[in-house]
Order: C-alpha cells, then structure tokens, then sequence
C-alpha cells in the first residue's frame, strides 16, 4: 500500500487515523447524546450538531492561513493535537451543562481547524517531489483510508462503552427510549404504557413500578456511557499525539518561498475593504432566507473566495478561480452526504427495525464483522493472480479462520438480537477501506488505456452516484408514517406525540445500501477533491486553500439543518428528494464548467 510513496505517508496515515477514530467515536453518538442528556428535539439538536461541523472545517481557514504565515505547518499540527485532547477530556466529565459542552465542543472544533487542513498540506507537500508526483491521487486515496480505519472501529467503541455502562446499572439499550422519557417527563406522552413495556424489557432487575424514577434514571445512565465514550475518543488523540511526536521528522519541512517583488499579499490592502463588502451583502441576502447565523458563515465563505482572488497574482488567478468552482460544489455534497449523522441517524433509531435475524446480525457487532471481513479477505488474497504461495497460504488461514468465527457467532445467535443505531455509522468507513483498492484498481486500469477520467470529471460522477445514494433511502421511505405526522394536538391544546409504530420500520438492508452507493460516491469526490487542491493551489497558498476546501465543507455542515428542520414538516420522501435535487444540479454545474478545470489541473 505504502509501496514507491514517502515514508511520511505512513505518519500521516496514522497519525490521521488515531485523531479520526476519536472524532468520529464522538460524531457516532454526539446528536443522540445531545438529544439523551438535555433532551433536545431534532431541530435544536441538529442546529448544534451543524454549528460544531461547521466550526470544525471554518477553523481550518484559521489553521491554514497560520500555517502559510509563519511556515510552521508541523508547530500547528500539533498544536491541534492538544486542544483537541483537552476538548474531548472536557466532553467526557459528567453533568456538564448544555452551555460547558458546547463550549467543549467549540475546543475540539478549533484543534481541528488547526491540525485537519494542514496535515493535508504537508501530504500534498511531500509530491511536489516530481518523483512522487504522478502518485498525488493514489496517495490521497491512501490517506484517506486511514481517516476510515479509524472511523470504522469508532461506532462500536462508542456503542461498547454506552452499552457496558448501561448493563453495569441493570439496564439494556432501547434507542426509542430517552425520547419517550423526556416526553414522559414532560408530560407530552400519550399513552404511558409504552413507556411501561419498554421499561420492563430493558430493565434487568425485574418489572418496573415507578417510571417517574425509571425515567430519570435511565436518562442518566445513559448520557454518562456516552461522556465515557468521549473519554474513549480522548484516549485515541492520545496515541495519535504520541505517533506524530516520534515520527513527524519523516514529514518534510517546508522552506520559505521566495516571493517576487510586489508578490506580497499585503500590497493589495483594498482587497480586505472589497472582500468584507461582499461578505456583508452575502451575509445579508442569505440572513432574507434564514436567520443570521446562517448569513454570517455564507459571508465568510464570500469573504474568502472574493480576498483569495483580489489578492492572487495574475497566473495564480486562474488557479484559485478554478478552486473556487470546485469549492461550491463541496457545498452541496457535505451538506448532503453528513446527513450520515443526522437525519440517516435519525431513520437508523426511528424507522429501522430494532431486532434482526441471525444473518443480519453478522453485521452489527464488531467480532461479527471482523470474521465476516477476515473470511472474504481471506478468498481475495487466494484468488489474486499475482499472489505468492505464501500470500495464499496466509489467504488459506483466514478463510479457515474467518469462516470458523463466522459459523461459531452465528450458531450463538438469538433467533432475534437487538441492533443500535450508531452501528450504521461503521458501513461507511467500511465501505471505504475495502472499496478504495477496488476503485484504484479501476482507475489504473482506465489509465494504462488512456481513458481515466480527469480529476474534475470524477467528482462530478460522484455527485450523481450520491443523488443515486439518496434515491434508495427514498424508495424505502415510501408508505411510512412520517415524524410530523407522529406529533398532534390533544383535547387540552397540548402537544403530544406517538411513537413510531412497528410497522414503519424497515429492514436495515435499505440503509446499508444507502451507504454503500454513498461510499462509491465520497471515494469519488472527496481524496479526488483534496488531490486536486494540493496539484492547482498557488505554493504560498498551500495550507490557506486546503483550509478553502475546508471552509467550503463548514458551509455545507452549516446546512446540515435542512435536513433537521424538515425531518419534522415534510414527508420523508420529500426530505430525501431534497438531498437528490441539489446533488444533480451541483454534478450538472460542474460538467458545465469541466474544460475550464480540466485546463488548469493539467
């Protein structure tokens, strides 16, 4: 995997994949924490969740522009490292207040901001090399799979410690339940005895005689086994702190450019005074449709966009103005695609079933699905043509093995075993670690007969793959009671509100499809856009435009609430259809704008 490329690729890998288990063990479970310990509906609890995803990838912009000033790229990097640490340290104290998380929250973001985008950089750095430089994608392709190595063990580590705390106190997990106990508690439930057969069934002391107490108390245990899941993800930043102090000598040390004279950034003044004039019309034009908060981050992206491009010189221009283009389209994919963990979250705990058979279980525990992988890993390296005799044997024992495990857990299944919604978060990563050889495969194939698409084609075939994604988690959506529909108005004029009823829920083959067509997408898209930063930007713009990419990514997290503020008005069908229309219309903008991208990549 890391063969002809750098020895610092094997630093940033893992470097990268310890800080991304820590975060994504916090995102598996951060909306339904939110949700859980200070019982938020979905709206408010979205507008949280985008605000932190957007804070994570804007500060980037911050992260970038310090790095590019004082050429310190690695000094920022780790900087990151420990303010993320001590964010999550924060997270996983119990009790803290709505107010304490949030700023918890806001610490992990601005460590991010300060390390993502820049490690970025100094991946593309290391093939600026022309010895390296034809492997720029693959290796993005690489780096981007220890990002999901990592994200794929995170939602069982976060699901194992909730799960553990839970049984400790005499409880089992019910998903539906700290929902109905915040609406019991409140007195917004309908119809209490509910409430009573899930309390019975996930209680391990026996029947439950007072619910008021049973209420309190499972929302409790609860919440703390996901303040030590965030201790978990603290942990993680730790060994990722601790590989890149020993090893990030392997990464290379960028020197100083020298700038021609009147290269400077700071000989064009006039260009703050225009770009904070386009980011105050923008931020007041979008504030018309939405609220302030929303007009603010689209006016930074235009204070960004309009400065970058007053300030480049006249041959780095075209560069930038072609970055730009690329970075509106990012809007629209993130804003669709971190659905993953919202809304697709939301359709995991309410509209999936939450039993499955013996089968599909193979799928949902993390000893499960590693015999499953070892088993098909194991036929892979046995039928590969080019393997060694040893190669084989060593295929032959994993599918020993592999199967051996997969019959065993199998056999000591329940006829019906109970699934969490945070798992589904796993199929992602998953997907993208086994699908990323399988799509290097075929683009080096397309490229040894000349016809590999360019890096701009393949995004905007990977924004038609996820109208595609979406359009499976439609058809499974149609016929079922939609959450507005759940919500009504009592005799008293009190809003009250029923429960999904079982009937509404789907096998959780619809959802695992989603994610798979989504995956195919993002490997598309997402190392392809990060390449094609690295190989357009200007060099004295390095870490500033991969900061760009980021804050084009914050502006789509932004807009994750239009998938939390429509979850409850519109049908799900319409929901979903948004997320499709607007992945067309980006693929359709940039076919529209393809020759001019493809001109400058080259």
């Amino acid at each position: 995997m890391f063969k002809q490329h750098p020895k610092g690729l094997i630093v940033a890998f893992f470097a990268n994949m310890g800080e991304r288990f820590g975060f994504y063990t916090m995102m598996a479970i951060l909306v339904l924490f939110l949700q859980a310990k200070f019982g938020l509906n979905e709206d408010v609890a979205g507008g949280i969740y985008s605000w932190f995803y957007f804070g994570i990838y804007a500060l980037a912009l911050l992260g970038g522009r310090l790095a590019d000033y004082f050429n310190k790229y690695k000094t920022v990097i780790l900087v990151g490292q420990i303010i993320m640490f001590a964010g999550y340290f924060a997270l996983s104290i119990p009790g803290l207040s709505l107010a304490l998380t949030i700023a918890g929250l806001f610490t992990i973001a601005l460590g991010n901001g300060l390390f993502k985008g820049n490690l970025q950089a100094v991946v593309g750095q290391m093939y600026d090399d022309p010895k390296y430089a034809k492997l720029r994608d693959t290796a993005f392709m690489v780096f981007y799979m220890g990002i999901n190595v990592g994200a794929f063990f995170a939602p069982f580590a976060a699901t194992g410690v909730r799960n553990w705390w839970l049984k400790s106190n005499g409880f089992l997990h019910d998903g539906s339940l700290p929902a109905i106990c915040h609406q019991f508690q409140k007195g917004e439930l309908k119809d209490t005895n509910t409430l009573q057969t899930l309390a019975d069934s996930v209680s391990l002391k026996g029947p439950v005689t007072d619910l008021a107490a049973f209420a309190q108390n499972y929302l409790d245990v609860f919440s703390r086994g996901y303040n030590y899941a965030f201790g978990i993800a603290a942990g993680a930043m730790i060994v990722s702190l601790l590989v890149y102090l020993f090893y990030s000598r392997l990464l290379p040390n960028k020197e100083k450019i020298v700038k021609a004279p009147g290269e400077k950034v700071d000989k064009k003044p006039w260009a703050l005074f225009v770009a904070l004039g386009a980011a105050v019309i923008t931020a007041y034009l979008i504030s018309l449709f939405k609220d302030v908060a929303t007009g603010a981050a689209f006016g930074l992206f235009a204070f960004f966009v309009t400065w970058i491009n007053l300030v480049a010189q006249k041959d780095e221009r075209q560069r930038i103005t072609a970055l730009t283009l690329v970075f509106f389209v990012v809007i629209f994919f993130w804003m669709s695609f971190h659905q993953n963990g919202l809304t697709l979250t939301f359709f995991a705990r309410d509209y999936t079933v939450k039993t499955v058979d013996p089968y599909t279980y193979m799928f949902f525990t993390l000893e499960n699905i590693l015999s499953v992988i070892a088993f098909i890993a194991g036929f892979v390296l046995i039928l590969g043509k080019k393997n060694s005799l040893n190669t084989k044997l060593i295929g032959g024992a994993l599918v020993v093995a592999g199967g051996s495990a997969c019959y065993y857990l199998f056999n000591q299944a329940d006829p019906q075993n109970s699934i969490a919604p945070e798992v589904f978060q796993s199929f992602n990563p998953l997907f993208i670690v086994s699908l990323t050889f399988l799509v290097m495969g075929i683009f080096a194939w397309l490229n040894k007969r000349g016809i590999e698409p360019s890096t701009p084609r393949k995004i905007g075939i990977g924004m038609v793959i996820a109208a595609a994604g979406f359009l499976i988690i439609l058809v499974a959506s149609l016929n079922l009671v939609s959450p507005h529909e759940l919500k009504f108005v009592d005799e008293s004029g009190a809003i009250k509100y029923n429960p999904v009823p079982d009937s509404s829920r789907v096998m959780p083959y619809w959802l695992m499809s989603s994610y798979l067509i989504l995956t195919i997408a993002e490997l598309f898209l997402s190392p392809m856009g990060l390449s094609f930063v690295a190989k357009v930007a200007p060099p004295r713009f390095q870490g500033l435009m991969q900061g760009g990419w980021l804050l084009a990514t914050a502006v789509g997290n932004k807009l994750l609430f239009i998938g939390s503020t429509f979850w409850g008005k519109l049908d799900l069908w319409q929901l979903w259809l948004i997320f499709i229309v607007c992945c067309l219309l980006s693929a359709a903008f940039i076919f529209s704008v393809l020759k001019r991208l493809e001109k400058v990549a080259k």
